[in-house]
C-alpha cells in the first residue's frame, strides 16, 4: 500500500502538539498526529492542571496566557468529551512582609495591563480556607485562572478533530529519522512511515532529537519536578494556591529561603482536583533525563507544605511521581517556522506553562502554518531564530 501524503504532520501527542493538531484539522488542513507511546503519556500525565496567569511576568508572558485562557474558555463549550474545566481564580500566597510589598507591586503593573488582579489581606487569605497558618501575612488572586484535567482535555481535543475534522492520528509509532526531498518530509517510524508537506515538532522536552535528525539544534532541556498526590479528605482549598516563591524559582530570582528549600528549587502549588483528591508541588532540578523520585526533594515539599498548611500534618499522601519541563533558557516557549528547513515547525520549549499557554501556542500555529497576516500573538518573541544570537545547549 502506498504511503498516504499528509498537508502537515504533528510530532508529539502531548498537550501542546494535540492543541496543535485541533488547530490545523479545524482550519481544514489535512493532518495526522503521531505519538511515540499514548495521547497524553509523557509531562502531560505528569503535571498540575493550572492554566494561569498569576505566576506570569507581567507583559507578553502575561497576555500570552490570557490568550489561551479565552481559548480554553470557549473549548470548554465546543468540545464533546468534559475535561473538568474549573474557572474559579488562583491565589498567591506571601512568606514574608517582604514578598507580601511585591504582591503589592505586582498587582498593581498586572492591573495597569488590564488583568484582573487583587490584593488579599491577611484576613482574606484566613477566608480561604481554615488550613492556612495564621501568620501568612496575605497574598493576591488571579480572577481569571482556571482549572483542567490535561489527560482529558488532551482526549476532548482529539475526540473533536478526528470526528468532525478529519485528524488522523498513529501511536506507538516513535519517530526515528526524517528525510526530506525537494517537496516532502518522508517520516519513518516504528508503526510505518508517514509523508507530509510540513512537520510540526510538538515533542516537548524530546524536540531537540526531533529537531537533530534535520540537523536543526533546539535548545531545550528537561528540568524535572515532583508532584505528590494527597488522599480523598477534607477539601484543603476550593481553588489553585501558590506561594510567591514560586516565581522566584521558577524564572531564577534571588528568594529568601532556607537552604535545603532553594537546592531543591521548591515552592508550594496546591491544586484541588475534581475527583477530591489534591495535587502538591513544586520542585525544580536540572538531572537530565532522570525521572527517579528523589526521597529528600518529596520530604523538602512536605516540610514546605506544613509551612502555610500546619494542620495537614496527618494528611495521607498516596504517591508521587515526576515529569520534565522543556526549558528554555529565556522562559519563552518556540513557536516558530525553522527558517533552515522549510516546512519545518516548533512548538515546543514551554517549561512549566504547557497547560497555560498550550491552546495559544496551537492557534498561533496554526495562522503560521496559514500565512495569516494577522496572528492571535506577536511572533517575533517565541521565534526560533533568537536564539541564533545568544548561547545554546550543546
Amino acid at each position: 500500500m502506498p504511503t498516504k501524503n499528509y498537508e502537515v504532520a504533528i510530532i508529539g501527542g502531548g498537550i501542546v502538539g494535540c492543541s496543535v493538531a485541533y488547530y490545523l484539522a479545524e482550519s481544514g488542513l489535512d493532518c495526522i498526529l503521531i505519538e511515540k507511546n499514548d495521547i497524553a503519556s509523557g509531562t502531560s500525565s505528569r503535571c498540575d492542571g493550572n492554566v494561569s496567569i498569576v505566576d506570569k511576568d507581567p507583559g507578553f508572558d502575561s497576555h500570552m496566557s490570557w490568550v489561551s485562557q479565552e481559548l480554553i474558555e470557549d473549548l470548554a463549550k465546543k468540545l464533546d468529551r468534559p475535561f473538568e474545566y474549573r474557572r474559579s481564580g488562583s491565589i498567591l500566597v506571601c512568606d514574608n512582609d517582604d514578598e507580601m510589598q511585591a504582591a503589592v507591586d505586582w498587582v498593581k503593573t498586572q492591573t495597569e495591563n488590564g488583568l484582573k488582579f487583587n490584593v488579599l489581606d491577611q484576613q482574606d487569605i484566613r477566608n480561604e480556607s481554615p488550613f492556612f497558618a495564621h501568620d501568612i501575612p496575605g497574598g493576591l488572586e488571579c480572577e481569571t485562572d482556571s482549572l483542567i484535567n490535561p489527560y482529558m482535555f488532551c482526549y476532548a481535543l482529539i475526540d473533536k478533530a478526528e470526528r468532525d475534522y478529519g485528524l488522523a492520528v498513529k501511536t506507538q509509532a516513535e519517530v526515528k529519522h526524517i528525510s526530506k526531498d525537494d517537496a516532502d518530509f518522508t517520516i519513518q517510524t516504528t508503526n510505518g512511515n508517514v509523508r507530509a508537506k510540513k512537520v510540526v515538532n510538538a515533542a516537548g522536552v524530546w524536540a531537540p532529537f526531533i529537531g537533530k535528525m534535520l540537523d536543526v539544534d533546539i535548545p531545550i532541556i528537561p528540568r524535572k519536578g515532583h508532584i505528590l498526590v494527597g488522599a480523598r479528605q477534607e477539601p484543603v482549598m476550593m481553588r489553585n494556591v501558590m506561594e510567591f516563591g514560586y516565581l522566584m524559582n521558577k524564572f531564577g530570582r534571588e528568594r529568601i529561603a532556607d537552604e535545603r528549600t532553594a537546592k531543591h528549587g521548591v515552592a508550594l502549588v496546591l491544586e484541588p482536583t475534581e475527583s477530591q483528591n489534591f495535587l502538591l508541588g513544586s520542585s525544580r532540578q536540572f538531572v537530565g533525563y532522570d525521572p527517579t523520585i528523589d526521597i529528600n526533594v518529596v520530604e523538602t515539599m512536605a516540610r514546605r507544605a506544613l509551612r502555610f498548611y500546619p494542620k495537614m500534618n496527618d494528611f495521607k499522601i498516596i504517591r508521587a511521581y515526576t515529569g520534565f519541563r522543556p526549558y528554555t533558557e529565556d522562559h519563552l516557549p518556540i513557536v516558530s517556522a525553522v527558517d533552515e528547513v522549510p516546512g519545518f515547525y516548533i512548538a515546543a520549549g514551554h517549561e512549566g506553562d504547557g497547560i497555560s499557554l498550550a491552546t495559544g501556542t496551537g492557534k498561533l500555529m496554526e495562522e503560521i502554518i496559514n500565512e495569516k497576516s494577522e496572528t492571535i500573538m506577536p511572533t517575533e518573541p517565541l521565534s526560533f531564530n533568537r536564539f541564533k544570537k545568544d548561547k545554546v545547549y550543546a
